[in-house]
Formats: C-alpha cells, sequence, structure tokens
C-alpha cells in the first residue's frame, strides 16, 4: 500500500540526506536526559507520598507500562507531527531540520499549556468496572493491551507512508479493550450501557477531516478572491530551494506553529491519560486522589456528597442494595430501570461523606484508602452522569445541582495531573518529532495532488488544521492532526483545480477504514492473552 510518488522534487534529495554523527549523539544525549529526569521525579513523588515499591515484579512492571506509554507518545511524535511540517518543508519556508526542531518545541509547549480535558475524556471510554480494578491484574492487561496494540499499528502504517491517526488508532484499541472485556465477563450487550461518549468522539474524528477538507478549500477560495489581480507569488509553486518572500514565509512558519502547538496540546493529552492510568494502577497510594487540596475543598465535597444524599433518599425512599457498588456497576453496564440506581447511589454517597469527614484532609487520608475512595468518587460521578442522560427521575432542581458540584469535585479531586507528567510526554513528543517523519512528509507532500504545493495551498491547510485542533482541545474532544491535515491538502488541491493522485487518496482511505477494525481485533486479542498469561 506504498503511495504514488511525484517525480523527485527539488526538495527530494534534501529529505534523503542522513542526519550527522553530532545530531545523533545530540538527540540521545537529550533522550537519556529525558528519562533521568522522568524517573527521578517518579522516585521523588514516590518518597514524599510515603509509597513502597520495593525491587522486583512491581518495579519491573510500573517502569515498562511507563516506557510503553512514552514510546507511544514518541512514535506519535514522528508519525503525526510529520504533517505540520510538510508544508513548511516542501515550499522552502524552513529548511527541514529547523522545521522538525521548531516543531518539536511547539509541541513539547502545546503539551505543557494543555487543559487536561482530552486526556480523561480518553480515560472515559474504557469499562468502568476495569477502571475501578485498574491496580489488579485485569487492569495491567488492558494497559499493557491498549498500549501495544496501538503501538503495532502505528508503526506498521508509518513504515508504509501512510498517514494514519494515531488517535484513530488508540479509540480502536479502547473499544476492543471493552469488546473483549464484556464478552469474557458474559454482559457484552449493544442494547445497553453508555454509549454517548464513544459516539461523541466517533462524531468528531469523523467529521473533524471533512471540516478540514471543506474549510482548507474555501479559504484557498477566499484568498483567490481577494487577491484577484494583485500580487499573485501566493499562488506559485516554489521555485527550487529557493524561500518565499518573508511574508509568505512568515505566514507558513506561524501556521506550522500553530499546528504543532495545537498537536501537542490535544495529543499529547492522551498519553497523559494513559501514564495516569498508569501510575494509579502500579502506585495508588501516591496517585489515586490529589492530596494537595485544601481542608475547606475537602470539606465542601463531604457538603455535596451529604445533600445529595438526602435529596436521592427523598426520591427514592427504597432500601439500600445489600452491594451499592455491585448495583451501579450492573446499572452502568446495562442500564436498566430495574437496577434502582437512586437507593444505591445514595448508599455509595453516604460512605463518602463518612469517609471524607473523618479526617481533617485528604494528606491524613491512611494510604490504604486512597484507591477506595478514589474508586467510590471515581463510580459515583460516572453514575451521576449516565443519571443526567435519565428523564422523569423526579429529582429537584437543588438535588441536581448539589449531585452536579458533587461530579465536578470528584473529577478536580481524581484528574489531577503531576507537572512533571506532563513534562515527560512533551519530551516524548518533542524528541519523536525529529526523527521518523520523512516518510510521512514525503507522501503529504508529494502524493497527495498531481501538481506541487502552491504557498497558499499549504497555509491554507495549515490554516485550518490549527483552528479546528484548537476548537477540539477547547471542547476535550480528540480528533486527528493527521486526517485534518491531510484532508485540508486534498481540500487545497481540488479548489486549485491541481487534481488528486487516486492512488494515494485510495490507500490513505483503505488504512483509514482498516484502522478501526485492525486496533479493535489487536486489542481484543492481546487483552484476552494477557489477562491469561497475568
Amino acid at each position: 500500500m506504498r503511495a504514488t510518488r511525484l517525480p523527485q522534487s527539488p526538495i527530494s534529495p534534501v529529505l534523503q540526506q542522513k542526519a550527522s554523527t553530532r545530531g545523533r549523539l545530540l538527540f540521545f544525549a537529550l533522550l537519556g536526559g529525558a528519562l533521568l529526569f522522568i524517573f527521578a521525579s517518579l522516585y521523588l513523588d514516590l518518597r514524599e507520598s510515603g509509597a513502597e515499591l520495593r525491587l522486583g515484579l512491581p518495579l519491573l512492571v510500573l517502569g515498562g507500562a511507563l516506557l510503553i506509554a512514552l514510546a507511544f507518545e514518541f512514535i506519535n511524535g514522528f508519525h503525526d507531527t510529520a504533517n505540520a511540517v510538510a508544508t513548511v518543508i516542501y515550499t522552502n519556508a524552513l529548511p527541514p531540520n529547523v522545521a522538525v526542531i521548531w516543531s518539536g518545541l511547539c509541541n513539547f509547549l502545546g503539551v505543557l499549556l494543555s487543559s487536561g480535558a482530552v486526556a480523561f475524556a480518553i480515560v472515559a471510554l474504557l469499562p468502568p468496572d476495569l477502571m475501578l480494578r485498574v491496580s489488579t491484574s485485569a487492569g495491567l492487561a488492558m494497559i499493557f493491551a491498549l498500549l501495544l496494540a496501538a503501538i503495532a499499528w502505528n508503526l506498521g502504517t508509518w513504515w508504509l507512508g501512510l498517514p494514519v491517526s494515531s488517535s484513530h488508532t488508540l479509540i480502536g484499541s479502547i473499544v476492543g479493550i471493552g469488546l473483549a472485556h464484556g464478552a469474557m465477563a458474559g454482559y457484552l450487550d449493544f442494547t445497553h450501557g453508555d454509549w454517548q461518549p464513544l459516539l461523541t468522539v466517533g462524531y468528531a474524528l469523523l467529521l473533524s477531516p471533512l471540516v478540514g477538507f471543506l474549510g482548507a478549500a474555501a479559504l484557498l477560495l477566499a484568498l483567490k478572491l481577494g487577491l484577484r489581480g494583485r500580487n499573485q507569488t501566493l499562488f506559485r509553486e516554489p521555485q527550487g530551494r529557493t524561500p518565499p518572500p518573508w511574508w509568505i514565509r512568515g505566514l507558513l512558519i506561524l501556521t506550522c506553529s500553530g499546528v504543532s502547538f495545537a498537536h501537542g496540546s490535544n495529543d499529547g493529552q492522551k498519553g497523559i491519560g494513559l501514564i495516569m492510568l498508569i501510575l494509579v494502577g502500579t502506585v495508588p497510594m501516591a496517585f489515586a486522589l490529589d492530596r494537595a487540596l485544601s481542608v475547606a475543598e475537602t470539606q465542601r465535597l463531604a457538603e455535596f456528597a451529604d445533600h445529595g444524599r438526602q435529596a436521592l433518599q427523598r426520591t427514592a425512599p427504597h432500601p439500600a442494595p445489600a452491594d451499592p457498588r455491585q448495583a451501579l456497576l450492573a446499572y452502568q453496564q446495562r442500564q436498566t430501570a430495574e437496577a434502582q440506581p437512586l437507593p444505591a447511589l445514595a448508599a455509595l454517597l453516604g460512605e463518602i461523606r463518612d469517609e471524607l469527614l473523618a479526617y481533617d484532609s485528604l494528606a491524613k487520608l491512611p494510604k490504604e484508602r486512597a484507591l477506595a475512595l478514589r474508586n467510590d468518587l471515581y463510580l459515583s460521578a460516572a453514575t451521576i452522569r449516565l443519571l443526567d442522560q435519565e428523564e422523569q427521575l423526579g429529582l429537584a432542581p437543588e438535588a441536581w445541582s448539589s449531585l452536579q458540584a458533587l461530579r465536578d469535585g470528584s473529577d478536580a479531586m481524581t484528574h489531577f495531573i503531576p507537572l512533571w507528567v506532563k513534562v515527560a510526554v512533551a519530551l516524548a513528543l518533542g524528541l519523536g518529532t525529529l526523527v521518523g517523519w520523512r516518510r510521512i512528509v514525503t507522501t503529504v507532500g508529494e502524493g497527495i495532488g498531481k501538481a506541487p504545493m502552491t504557498y497558499a495551498q499549504g497555509a491554507s491547510a495549515q490554516l485550518m488544521a490549527m483552528l479546528t485542533i484548537g476548537a477540539a482541545d477547547i471542547y476535550g474532544l480528540p480528533v486527528s492532526t493527521t486526517h485534518v491535515l491531510s484532508s485540508g491538502v486534498a481540500g487545497t488541491m481540488v479548489a486549485n483545480g491541481s487534481g488528486l493522485q487516486w492512488a494515494t487518496i485510495r490507500n490513505m482511505l483503505l488504512a483509514w477504514v482498516l484502522t478501526l477494525p485492525a486496533a479493535i481485533g489487536l486489542a481484543a486479542g492481546l487483552y484476552w492473552l494477557f489477562t491469561r498469561l497475568l
């Protein structure tokens, strides 16, 4: 499935140049320094929390899982970010080495300044009962299957030079885990369950390439209309290796920076979510809860839990089930009216309130209780989200207000990200940008259109990708830099009348169609295998 190539362009020899020995040494020095920083920060956090992690299998599992998660983001760096530098390289706005270094820096800043909403939106797609058992062998099987399936497909498509979405791959892996786990647990049922988060993410992944295609085409046509009869330099193709005029060069560099920053802010959060999942599963005493929350915030959350409990008891004055947690899990897995979630949720909120009021602050919470409290908060927040979709529950507005406040407070207590985790993902994504970018850049720059890319086409595609990915990040939606920017390039080719290389387009569409079933199958098979081995 290799993409059809145009005859060798003036930039092609530049892409074939090998890195110098000095460049390789600098790269490995940066890589070693990054790993040293990551594991030193982890050690300091563990020591400060008082968590014990003895030498042996637990330490091996934690280190291995972290390295695999960072490898996923590293691969994401050279797999997806290559799209951001393709236009500036092929228009000679920046030399290739300068372009990838600058893009890596923008990726780094994008991750550091990200909100974290996408990180936990991805994690929320995993099966709730597995999330509550993340520190067990089933949870570890989930983590390793998820990461290895995504890495395997990303590497395979990169080797073929196909721009395939890491986001698409990751979502497919999550679906595969959910389907395999449901089938093995005996509750797989497509007519029930909370599919709304997955559908929302699916819509975002499906519609964003269309937005990129139409938006980039419209921008190019608007530029042509607005500059009709005036300076037409913007609509010319690059001449040899000569840089474009300074104002065109500035526009291309600006849009490249924006795409790289937006990619780091959106895609980098997926790695953050996975690393936090690993830390909670392997060392919950240190990372299950944000122990830095103030006493006032903790007490306020206890008050919301009590208000919600009282409102639920008034609405559904039925005896609580013997095991409220199991009842709520059954409600989430099947979402049936017979589950009677209100009495079970009231009982769980009562236990949360008692746990929070028993200590002055989370810092004094016994370490062995940290994971249990996190699971209760996670389960109650997930149940409230499901109840929000129900009709005719009979809850008063003030009761809903308390439940929503409890959900937000639970998220604040469990959805925290240590700074070093952001830095770790930023380093992995940034360093990944420096290697392996040539294959994808060649496909995007030479394989999509029949004619060389003009300055206006590069700027239009990048500007639309920057706006689309930035908007998705604001709303906490994971989208694909690859799909949005590649579609934008195709849209400008159509709008310009340049024509498309249908062999490349066919291969890209085929890879896009195959990504979901391939990732689902890989993740499901690996999860089944790992559950047997562990």
